[in-house]
């Protein structure tokens, strides 16, 4: 069971017992974010050299998995393996020699831009720009230094420009079909077809707003998001990435300063009174995939779905 992003406030004092959530849902590995683009490095820093460490004293539950092997070793021992992502590349500070920092860090994944364009790739909420000479030499370090390289949050063009010169597979680690969510955000289906083409997985995202569901995400708005990829790219390039975002009173993500509504736009349905920030809860992917086996899926397909896709795609991107 693999959820392929999620958040939990980017600040110290995070409890890392939100994590039990994942397993209560008997998931076996998650990605949690660990910077934006509008947090400093020196945040980020900080975040990670936390996360890590309460990760660490609870030997008992969670594991930090550095390498593909680890994720066997958690699995055995019944550990909630822990991995990190990054979201954009302001972070990267234009040297693509940070790539492999960050990953020695425990960073497995990483997409280039944060709903904004920057020096590397284009951002969904903003003008859609073509991937940059400077992003193609990082889409080169991604797949040197073992990340998975990912185009959640990233602009049309600069996603299709991604997976036509990644030489690994690339996936939308959260992310929904646009023709079902509608919302700037999902993808259309012409970047989910060149995910595929790449050997990657588009991981079905469970945030309210972009399932396009009236209430918070239950089962069927899952499975309706599913069918529709899995009819379009096939069993093979189809998983889960649910994009959770617990709060805890006291934390924010944004440094002062930073403009919100920069990154979340008012006009494209984000802000105060927009709702539509309910997200899928980790406990029911237990239900998911037994409604899924109700829905006609065999055992193997829901294997694939629930996590070997992107089990598959971590071996081959995190081997270097």
């Amino acid at each position: 069971m693999w959820d392929a992003h999620a958040c939990l406030p980017l600040d110290v004092k995070t409890p890392i017992s939100l994590l039990d959530n994942y397993i209560a849902g008997d998931v076996d590995y998650v990605c949690v974010n660990v910077g934006m683009d509008m947090n400093s490095i020196a945040h980020i820093m900080r975040v990670i050299a936390s996360f890590r460490a309460k990760i660490a004293a609870h030997p008992d539950k969670y594991m930090q998995i550095e390498c593909f092997d680890d994720l066997a070793i958690a699995k055995s021992k019944g550990l909630l393996g822990v991995g990190f992502d990054l979201e954009g590349s302001v972070m990267l500070q234009d040297m693509p020699e940070m790539i492999p920092v960050f990953a020695k860090l425990g960073v497995t994944q990483i997409h280039f831009a944060y709903n904004r364009n920057n020096s590397v790739a284009g951002g969904c909420h903003d003008t859609d720009i073509p991937l940059t000479d400077l992003g193609r030499e990082m889409v080169k370090a991604t797949n040197a230094g073992g990340m998975i390289m990912d185009c959640s949050h990233t602009g049309r063009q600069s996603s299709l420009d991604i997976m036509k010169v990644s030489t690994k597979p690339v996936v939308f680690s959260h992310a929904n079909p646009k023709v079902l969510g509608g919302h700037e955000r999902c993808v259309d289906d012409e970047q989910i077809k060149a995910c595929a083409d790449t050997g990657g997985v588009i991981g079905i995202c469970g945030f309210q707003r972009f399932i396009k569901s009236p209430n918070a995400p239950e089962v069927p708005d899952m499975i309706r998001h599913i069918d529709y990829a899995v009819k379009l790219v096939g069993i093979d390039h189809v998983g889960i990435g649910l994009d959770t975002m617990p709060s805890v009173p006291g934390t924010d993500d944004f440094p002062d300063g930073i403009d919100r509504a920069y990154y979340w736009p008012a006009h494209r349905g984000y802000g105060p009174g927009a709702g539509g920030a309910a997200v899928f809860d980790p406990k029911k992917l237990p239900a998911l995939a037994d409604a899924l086996i109700v829905e006609g899926y065999t055992p193997d397909d829901v294997d694939k779905i629930m996590g070997e896709n992107f089990l598959r795609v971590a071996k081959e991107c995190w081997t270097v």
